[in-house]
């Protein structure tokens, strides 16, 4: 009787064990199967290394635009200094070649003034002045250059300078009536105004 007891007992024993072992097996494979590729511990792992893909293409596209901002900068300064030397050569030509123009006009007046010491020779001095002020004249012209005497005109501030006002009858205020220096204009740009007497 005792060993028949002692046969269940261990039959029993053996049971609740293989019961034990088939239980926890069960609750591995449910562990296993809740962290499975839907699983949320899944969700979140492949959530951030999208968010990390999505960051280190961000920093790729950054990097290149700081790249393409650095070098428009730099081919940016590049031109404004090559235009700035550009500029003052230009100006620089310009003004060798304003001068090399005038030069005739100098001749001429050095020679206008080498005739006047002779007392007899005011015809000469006076012809040569003419000369300076036509060859003046003509370089200024080519140049785009043009003169303009305002008198009798309205006067107008933006193109003339008022350097005296004079009563005149029969005139009416704000005339022009006397040009004491000619206006210049360069491309219709006022290079100087009119110099002029206008009426009170």
């Amino acid at each position: 009787m005792t060993e028949e007891n002692d046969v269940r007992a261990r039959e029993s024993a053996t049971r609740n064990a293989t019961d034990e072992e088939v239980v926890e097996a069960e609750l591995v494979e449910d562990e296993e199967s809740s962290a499975g590729p839907d699983s949320p511990e899944n969700g979140d792992a492949d959530q951030v290394e999208r968010d990390i893909d999505e960051l280190t293409e961000a920093k790729r596209e950054r990097d290149e635009y700081l790249e393409l901002a650095q070098r428009t900068k730099a081919d940016f300064e590049n031109y404004r200094r090559r235009v700035a030397k550009e500029t003052s050569e230009a100006l620089a030509r310009g003004k060798a070649d304003l001068a090399r123009q005038l030069l005739p006009a100098l001749d001429n007046l050095e020679r206008a003034l080498a005739a006047g010491e002779d007392a007899s020779a005011h015809e000469a001095l006076v012809d040569g002045v003419a000369m300076v002020r036509d060859e003046l004249h003509n370089r200024l012209e080519g140049a785009g250059v043009e003169s303009f005497d305002p008198t009798g005109e309205k006067f107008d501030p933006q193109l003339h300078e008022a350097l005296a006002t004079q009563p005149q009858d029969g005139t009416e205020s704000g005339v022009v009536l006397e040009t004491v220096e000619k206006g210049y204009r360069l491309n219709g740009q006022v290079l100087r105004p009119a110099r002029v007497v206008v009426s009170a």
